[in-house]
C-alpha cells in the first residue's frame, strides 16, 4: 500500500499540475497528479487552493469549470490588458479567427472558408491542424473540418451548441446597434 504523502505535498503537486497543463484538469487527472487515490482529500485540497487564490491573488485565479473541470489562469478581465506584454500569441490572430469560424460553423468545407478567409486560410488550417484543434475528413475534392476534442479541452469548452450561443451573444454585444430610422412619409 502507497505510503501517505504529507499534504503540503499533495497541495504542491496538484498546484504543479493545474500551473503546467495550460488546460483544464479533471478531477481524475488532478488525483493522479496528487499522489493520492484518495477524491475527498483532492477535492479538498483543491477547495483550499481556490480559497487561497482567491485571496492572494488579484489577476489570476483556480477556476472550476461548468463540466467539473480545473484551470489556472489568468481572470478574463485582464485579458485585454496582458496582450501587449505577451510574447508571442500560441495562435496568430489570424489563424484565431479562422478557428473561431471553423467552431462556430462546423462542420464547414474548405472551399467556404476559402470564400470567407481567402487564401490564406490554407496556412491556417496547417497550423492548426498541426496544434490538434481541428481535423478534417475528405469528401470527394472537398475537405470537411471541424474542431477537435484537444479544441474543447484546451479551450474549457463543453458543449459547441453552448459555446455557440456565446459567441454570437458576445458579438451581439459588441456590434453597434444602428439607429432606428425614421419612417418615411
Amino acid at each position: 500500500m502507497r505510503e501517505s504523502l504529507p499534504e503540503d505535498e499533495v497541495t504542491a503537486r496538484i498546484e504543479a499540475a493545474l500551473y503546467s497543463a495550460g488546460r483544464p484538469l479533471t478531477v481524475d487527472e488532478l488525483i493522479r497528479a496528487s499522489g493520492t487515490n484518495s477524491k475527498e482529500k483532492t477535492v479538498k485540497v483543491l477547495a483550499d487552493l481556490v480559497r487561497k487564490a482567491k485571496s492572494a491573488f488579484k489577476a489570476i485565479e483556480i477556476a472550476q469549470l461548468e463540466d467539473g473541470s480545473y484551470v489556472f489562469q489568468l481572470k478574463p478581465s485582464y485579458a485585454p490588458l496582458v496582450k501587449r506584454f505577451a510574447q508571442r500569441p500560441m495562435i496568430p490572430a489570424s489563424a484565431q479567427k479562422t478557428l473561431t469560424y471553423i467552431a462556430y460553423e462546423q462542420p464547414v468545407t474548405s472551399k467556404r472558408l476559402v470564400q470567407i478567409r481567402g487564401s490564406q486560410v490554407y496556412q491556417h488550417v496547417k497550423e492548426l491542424e498541426q496544434m490538434q484543434f481541428i481535423e478534417h475528413e475528405t469528401l470527394g475534392r472537398l475537405k470537411v473540418y471541424r474542431t477537435t476534442k484537444k479544441f474543447q479541452e484546451y479551450f474549457g469548452i463543453t458543449d459547441i451548441n453552448s459555446m455557440k450561443s456565446k459567441l454570437v451573444a458576445e458579438a451581439n454585444k459588441e456590434s453597434p446597434k444602428p439607429a432606428p430610422q425614421p419612417e418615411k412619409s
